[in-house]
């Protein structure tokens, strides 16, 4: 009986040994990824900005309050044709950020479509990949970090120069309970293209440099708490400023005017519900790639050690007694 119940114990150890490895680096990398069809909303805000009134003389003024809202929506059926060419897991996410004042009119839109790898979050070239109508090719992450994010710098992109830079890692911190990393990014002061959608019905963005020789330029400082184990951000900030420069801007300071300055943070709702969601996702990640694998693997050690000794008992048991010496 007991040689019987060390051979169950030995099969169920050599079992649970090679879930373990299988786990890790074969289930894990497949299971842990983006969902094609995923929705999220944030609701930014940068209290006592100061906005370019479009509608009072062209000039800046300060207001109680700028919203943001920012949406990203999971492309299904564009994720499928890409993934056709491309050979592995692709999320294609078609992203507005949609830019209200105080009075609730619009100030500006920019749509956004962002392809990238559905478990690296490393950027997917395909047709489609644009800013605000304009097709690119970005370099290095957006919105999210990798799974297992490292303590260094990444290469992040903006998409208001369109082009990418060095997000720094500043070093660890603790946000609303969570061990987390803290990243920063500064873009220097750079002429950008100005929203293809403005406040004013029938302005064409396209035509304004050329007729009136106004500039749109653009700075900002980036802030991320990102979550190491599911690469989200938990918190964002930014400290921005947009100046239209030369041409109906010559008669301001310097000729100049302030388009926006102010320092965006999410919501605090917002922020309450992406530490829940990031907290939950974190749990089931740290359980395929580390906790399931670690348990498997010391439970496939203990029944092995149980059953031998099993095994070694049985053997006492069935060896003849002894002969006394005469």
């Amino acid at each position: 009986m007991r040689r019987r119940a060390s051979l169950v114990l030995l099969a169920l150890a050599v079992f649970c040994t090679a879930l373990a490895p299988l786990l890790r680096w074969y289930a894990y990398p497949r299971l842990a990824k983006i969902p094609p069809s995923q929705y999220q909303e944030v609701v930014l805000e940068a209290k006592d900005a100061t906005l370019l009134d479009y509608f009072g003389g062209m000039q800046p003024k300060k207001v109680d309050k700028v919203t943001i809202v920012q949406t990203l929506k999971g492309n299904v059926e564009a994720s499928r044709e890409i993934e056709a060419s491309a050979g592995k897991d692709v999320v294609v996410w078609d992203a507005l950020s949609y830019v209200v004042g105080p009075d609730g009119k619009m100030v500006s839109q920019i749509p956004e479509r962002y392809i990238f790898d559905a478990h690296t979050q490393d950027p997917v070239h395909a047709t489609g990949e644009m800013v605000d109508g304009d097709p690119v090719e970005r370099e290095g992450i957006e919105f999210k970090f990798p799974f297992f994010t490292e303590p260094r710098d990444y290469l992040y992109y903006d998409a208001q120069t369109r082009t990418s830079a060095p997000i720094h890692y500043v070093g660890p911190r603790t946000f609303r309970g969570l061990d987390v990393y803290y990243f920063e990014q500064t873009v220097p002061w750079t002429k950008v293209p100005m929203p293809k959608k403005m406040p004013i019905e029938g302005i064409d963005p396209a035509t304004i440099e050329a007729t009136t020789g106004t500039t749109l330029w653009y700075t900002a400082k980036r802030m991320f708490w990102v979550d190491p184990v599911t690469g989200a951000p938990v918190n964002g900030e930014q400290i921005m400023e947009q100046e239209m420069r030369g041409g109906i801007a010559a008669a301001g300071e310097g000729g100049k005017l302030t388009a926006f300055a102010g320092h965006v943070k999410m919501r605090e709702d917002y922020v309450r519900h992406t530490v829940e969601l990031v907290s939950a996702n974190r749990a089931k990640v740290l359980a395929l790639h580390t906790y399931a694998p670690v348990g498997l693997a010391t439970t496939g050690l203990l029944l092995f050690g149980l059953a031998l000794w099993l095994e070694a008992r049985g053997r006492r048991s069935r060896a003849p007694a002894g002969v006394s010496p005469a």
